[in-house]
């Protein structure tokens, strides 16, 4: 039952949510529809943990995505050992990568104060989230080997029977407990979505290319005139 509310249910009560939610904010409160950068607060440490976070972080969303649309290409991908070994080798040293960048982010909003008084609850559990998501998506590739091939044969059928209105809940039944708690973690963190700042993830300023042009006009009076 556990498993069928966790694996059958809770994937689309969060997609609901974040879908449902982020329209409502969007045309309700559409001055909350941004990342609300604190970068005029603190910059420094923010550059040293913005970089190690959300590049290693994009590759391996970009590599989960791939695998879970192209799993025969994916398939063969893998075939070769060696290839097998070197993207588990990348992929858990982008991981270390993005959990330390993760680590100086909450860091500096413990250090800042400045920071820190901007700073939400939902922040808070957002980022938490996202470094359990983090360490064990890490946990899983020192203790359960070669996730990127057994992955096409577990997450990607059960993604794919959501989308299907058919959840095969069988296929995560079976997986050990972590690997649970990472793919339950990852729509929790969907159902979080519209109600943080992640919600500047899918903000595109496609009006900024239809704008009229921005005039700027001096008015200070300079020497000599």
């Amino acid at each position: 039952m556990m498993d069928l509310l966790l694996f059958g249910i809770f994937p689309y009560v969060a997609v609901s949510l974040a879908v449902g939610v982020g329209i409502y904010r969007y045309f309700i409160d559409r001055y909350s529809w941004s990342s609300q950068s604190s970068q005029f607060l603190e910059s420094r440490a923010l550059f040293w943990g913005s970089v190690p976070w959300h590049y290693p972080i994009l590759i391996i969303l970009l590599a989960h995505f791939l695998a879970f649309l192209f799993p025969t290409g994916w398939g063969e991908l893998l075939g070769r050992p060696l290839r097998l070994y070197l993207l588990e080798v990348t992929g858990l040293a982008l991981a270390v990568w993005a959990f330390i960048g993760l680590v100086i982010l909450m860091a500096r909003r413990v250090g800042s104060r400045r920071v820190s008084a901007v700073t939400t609850v939902i922040d808070w559990l957002v980022l938490l989230i996202l470094l359990l998501q983090v360490a064990t998506g890490i946990y899983i590739a020192f203790t359960l080997r070669w996730g990127s091939l057994w992955y096409l044969h577990t997450a990607t059928p059960w993604l794919w029977s959501l989308l299907t209105f058919n959840p095969q809940v069988q296929t995560m039944a079976v997986l050990p407990l972590f690997v649970k708690l990472h793919a339950v973690n990852a729509f929790l963190l969907v159902a979080l979505f519209p109600f943080s700042r992640l919600v500047h993830v899918v903000s595109i300023p496609v009006t900024y290319l239809g704008r009229p042009l921005q005039v700027v006009i001096w008015n200070r009076q300079r020497d000599g005139r």
